[in-house]
């Protein structure tokens, strides 16, 4: 029996795992300014970043934070999953290795 591309039910694994998932990629590039200074504070305080780091830390922590527990964003990234697995489930190749295999140079 093969699956519908269109239909829209979620399964545990992709309403728990896989949407979290694109959910951490996203809200990572979209705190790309935090993330930044998070990792230089770390890199230029070496063992002593704990201690060190703590305002670049709570700052990529509420970044982060505001975008898992907004609705909109959740909407948003299902819906690009759904996207990409009603791809997926038209011509059988992930979306990550259709991108990879885009020719490099002409």
């Amino acid at each position: 029996m093969a699956l519908d591309p269109a239909e829209h039910h979620l399964r545990h694994v992709e309403k728990d795992v896989l949407i979290p998932k694109i959910m951490r990629e996203k809200a990572r590039e979209r705190c790309s300014e935090q993330v930044e200074d998070f990792t230089k504070c770390c890199k230029d305080s070496g063992i002593l970043m704990v201690v060190k780091c703590r305002k670049e830390n709570s700052a990529l922590k509420d970044c982060l934070t505001a975008y898992y527990n907004d609705p909109a964003f959740y909407e948003e990234c299902k819906l690009e999953y759904l996207k990409e697995r009603e791809e997926f489930r038209k011509t059988g190749v992930p979306t990550k290795r259709r991108l990879q295999k885009l020719p490099t140079s002409m």
